[in-house]
């Protein structure tokens, strides 16, 4: 009997909403779907309940209007450290030369109080993983694929009606809307004019 792998957009909210209950001033996470398939060297390579709770360090950070990074966001400085050793998480005892204080972990603590929500999203992570790499052998996933990159494939212009957009992997936008933090409307991939015509 098969069953249908959990919605990994939804349950990164879910995990998200788990730790704005023990860090109150922690704001929405306006698309979880940002997160899948994105990377950044200076914030981790890969989706974990690690990862997310960097992010939410970061959006701590942004709440409370603490300058976190340097260096075009690579650099994670002490006011950074400072808010992630609140959330529960543990860091070396030197800074990384390019990177900061960026190289965080979980907190025995930490580990103890996200345990359910971290198994959760584990399992998420996992059927995802497995959902995505079915279709390996006909799909071109784009330069970031074939050269062992975590970016996850070539990203398009998404736009919403108030004029926003972002840069999105199609894959990522087809698996459930992104909303637009400012009208609320989701965001979505123009039409090419001429597109379909003979």
């Amino acid at each position: 009997m098969s069953t249908t792998p959990p919605v990994l957009a939804a349950e990164l909210a879910q995990a998200w909403a788990d730790i704005q209950r023990h860090h109150t001033e922690l704001p929405d996470l306006a698309a979880p779907e940002s997160l899948i398939g994105e990377s950044s060297s200076a914030c981790g390579h890969e989706l974990s309940f690690e990862r997310l709770l960097h992010e939410a360090v970061h959006g701590i950070a942004a709440a409370r209007g603490v300058r976190d990074t340097s260096r075009a966001g690579r650099y994670h400085n002490r006011r950074f450290l400072a808010i992630a050793e609140e959330l529960g998480l543990d860091h070396p005892e030197e800074p990384h030369p390019s990177s900061g204080f960026s190289l965080v972990t979980l907190t025995p603590e930490a580990k103890r109080r996200y345990r359910p929500t971290i198994e959760r999203l584990q399992r998420a992570l996992k059927a995802h993983t497995v959902a995505t790499a079915t279709d390996t052998a006909r799909s071109f996933r784009g330069p970031a694929a074939r050269h062992g990159s975590s970016g996850g494939g070539v990203r398009v212009k998404a736009v919403c009606d108030c004029g926003r957009n972002v840069r999105v992997v199609p894959s990522v936008l087809a698996q459930a809307p992104i909303m637009c933090g400012g009208c609320g409307k989701p965001f979505r991939i123009p039409e090419v004019v001429g597109a379909g015509m003979s």
